[in-house]
């Protein structure tokens, strides 16, 4: 249930009518590095291909590493992961690089990180993440040692990849102006054109209805939660409390996963019930 004040549109939906299109696609090679914008991308019902294929695993406790958790992992916001599965090239923050594969990647994470991990290409069975509440993060800062909820990793997709929980995250560009942040702080798949007059947060409206891109058929499962992450210093990018701060004040969502109830939202869940490619360009039909 949405909580926030937003008028809809339409007749009640921010959907008929509004010609919305694929503006770019991403993809994170490594959960919680930074990635890499791509003109396609090969999507299934596990997700797209290449896409959080890799996480960082902590050796001490066996949890993935996620900068959810920001005053362990924090950090990893400033790598990069680029590069087909096999074929994944890791750039650390000193200018290091190394390939994902091999022993020399969790010995440079290891050291960069302060604690023994190492990278995982399947997620393990049962798989779990930390995540504090990102108010509490906001107010005692990303070094405190706070809470946290225990989540399981990819809760709403079947296969081996490390997504947050379903196979596919998407943004408005309505949404991105409103809020005035830069997209890459969300981590979206797809970011998706919408016209002068489409509402901010009206992809909210599109929950439980099938999207189509071409070939490929989605259902948007619920507004995507967030975390502290869209407000760390991600590469270059300095720290941002109002990625998070706005959509606390303007919309609140009782979000469809379990554990979590209303929270901060800035996006959409998609599942995938037909695979094929998305390609930039590619045109929204709505369900």
């Amino acid at each position: 249930m949405v909580r926030n004040e937003r008028v809809p549109v339409n007749g009640g939906r921010a959907t008929e009518g509004w010609l919305v299109q694929i503006t770019a696609l991403r993809r994170y090679p490594v959960k919680s590095m930074l990635g890499e914008d791509v003109q396609e991308l090969t999507v299934e019902e596990s997700g797209a291909t290449g896409d959080r294929a890799l996480a960082v695993i902590d050796v001490a406790t066996g949890r993935v590493a996620t900068a959810k958790q920001p005053r362990l992992w924090r950090r990893l916001l400033q790598c990069s992961a680029t590069g087909d599965p096999g074929r994944v090239r890791i750039s650390l923050p000193d200018g290091r690089t190394t390939t994902a594969d091999g022993g020399a990647a969790d010995d440079l994470l290891t050291e960069m990180l302060g604690r023994e991990v190492r990278l995982a290409g399947r997620r393990p069975e049962g798989a779990e993440m930390e995540r504090p509440d990102p108010e509490d993060v906001l107010a005692h800062g990303v070094d405190a040692t706070l809470d946290y909820a225990t989540l399981p990793v990819a809760g709403g997709t079947p296969g081996v990849s490390f997504v947050d929980f379903a196979a596919l995250h998407m943004i408005t560009t309505a949404t991105l102006d409103h809020l005035g942040i830069e997209a890459l702080r969300y981590r979206p798949n797809l970011i998706v054109a919408t016209p002068a007059g489409f509402p901010p947060f009206g992809e909210n409206d599109w929950t439980g209805r099938e999207l189509s891109f071409g070939g490929v058929r989605s259902t948007a499962i619920t507004p995507t939660p967030r975390c502290a992450v869209p407000t760390l210093e991600h590469g270059d990018l300095p720290r941002s409390p109002q990625a998070v701060r706005r959509p606390m004040a303007e919309n609140r969502v009782d979000v469809d996963i379990p554990g979590l109830g209303a929270l901060p939202c800035v996006g959409l869940y998609l599942s995938v019930t037909q695979g094929g490619t998305l390609r930039t360009g590619d045109h929204l039909e709505i369900g």
